[in-house]
């Protein structure tokens, strides 16, 4: 079975960075194209970024291209999300995805999540002005 656990986030002030990481067990995570996520209160699942199975392609919202970076190690079998320059309204929880998906990750980033089956527990974070 594969499992997806979370970890970094918090606070921070406008401005600053924060790391998000993932590591999924239970498979080989080579096989999986991955994903980072964000839910926001009254507002519907977003694509921040994915990655394909083999980390050549990858594909950002243009709300968050030239700060977030997403990136794998599958030696670690690890997914990271390093976010800089950040803002009050990159606010939110954060969900890693994963999925063994070959598609266009400019699609699969633009579907919401719908076609990943793996998915961490989730990590707020909250930008202070």
């Amino acid at each position: 079975q594969v499992q997806a656990e979370q970890s970094g986030g918090g606070l921070v002030q406008e401005g600053g960075s924060l790391r998000l990481s993932c590591t999924v067990s239970g498979q080989p995570f080579r096989a999986y194209a991955a994903a980072w996520f964000r839910q926001t209160p009254g507002e519907e699942r977003e694509g921040v970024s994915c990655i394909t199975f083999n980390g050549n392609i990858t594909s950002y919202k243009d709300t968050f291209k030239g700060r977030f970076t997403i990136s794998r190690d599958d030696a670690k079998n690890a997914l990271y999300l390093q976010m800089n320059s950040l803002k009050p309204e990159d606010t939110g929880i954060y969900y890693c995805a994963a999925g063994r998906l070959y598609q266009s990750v400019s699609y699969l980033c633009g579907r919401g999540g719908a076609d990943f089956g793996y998915w961490g527990q989730g990590t707020q974070v909250t930008v202070s002005s």
